[in-house]
């Protein structure tokens, strides 16, 4: 059985994420792949190389949180969260014993799109964007974006993930137009946030040859496919079977929500993702 882990993406919410995926580490679930989206990817990619412990749980998302706090932009605080952790994950993913590792980002399509998404009307853009959630249209997004998958294995005509472009795609895969002020670019390609066209890497995986896919949200209710929730992932995708797991209320109760968290909430939300991890793999054994 071919084992594919999908992350979702979520901001601060991913510390969920890093939970459950610490508790499957921990009690020896590995997967032949593992794929993820946004905020999600920095764990992920640990995971990936077998040295998630490494990553120091809640710890983590607390750095990114308290630099967010204190007036840094978002940008800025993303890229220095990367640059602190890119060394050890670059020793780790790139060898013969990690597992294989995909990022999914949104390719932007036209010369157009690509100055509208990476110059001065970014921001407008994303806010426009936003509201277009209210009424679950994807339509912009679907005519300008595309979903990619970098890939530490590709296949024929997929991209590779490498040494050299790593740094700039765990920023382009975080890179929301609202919020963020540094476009994204990854060798020179114009890119955003996975999320508009790819919230958790599920399906995709699917296409990658999978048998079995374990899909992890830090939010509750259907698990959609894009940010603008146009389409549900179901439980089952041309003969693959798509296990989910899930936080069993909004982490905001708990204190974290997308850009704002405080430190009792991103531990209780780390901690709550181990349990259901482990929850998870007792049901999924059986």
């Amino acid at each position: 059985m071919k084992l594919g882990i999908a992350c979702a993406s979520g901001s601060a919410k991913g510390v969920f994420v890093h939970g459950v995926l610490s508790s499957f580490g921990d009690q020896g679930l590995v997967a032949d792949i593992y794929a993820a989206s946004s905020s999600s990817t920095i764990p992920a990619g640990f995971a990936a190389a077998h040295r998630l412990a490494s990553l120091d749980g809640a710890n983590y998302w607390k750095g990114v949180n308290t630099r967010l706090q204190v007036g840094a932009d978002v940008s800025t605080a993303i890229k220095h969260g990367i640059s602190t952790v890119l060394p050890a994950l670059e020793v780790a993913l790139f060898n013969d014993n990690a597992s294989r590792f995909a990022v999914a980002v949104s390719a932007v399509l036209s010369d157009e799109a690509a100055e509208l998404t990476q110059g001065d009307g970014a921001r407008n853009l994303g806010r426009r964007l936003l509201l277009s959630i209210r009424n679950r249209d994807n339509s912009w997004a679907s005519e300008n974006l595309a979903v990619k998958l970098f890939d530490t294995y590709p296949q024929s005509g997929e991209l590779q993930l490498t040494l050299a472009n790593l740094s700039e795609v765990l920023y382009a895969t975080t890179r929301m137009l609202h919020a963020w002020k540094d476009p994204a670019w990854i060798e020179g390609r114009p890119y955003v946030d996975a999320s508009y066209t790819c919230v958790t890497p599920a399906i995709e995986l699917t296409d990658l040859g999978m048998d079995t896919i374990i899909a992890i949200s830090p939010e509750v209710g259907p698990m959609y496919r894009d940010f603008f929730q146009s389409e549900v992932i179901p439980q089952s995708w041309n003969g693959t079977t798509i296990h989910f797991v899930q936080p069993k209320q909004n982490l905001s109760e708990l204190g974290v929500d997308y850009l704002k968290a405080t430190d009792d909430g991103l531990e209780t939300a780390y901690e709550l993702g181990r349990q259901m991890g482990s929850d998870f793999i007792e049901s999924f054994h059986n």
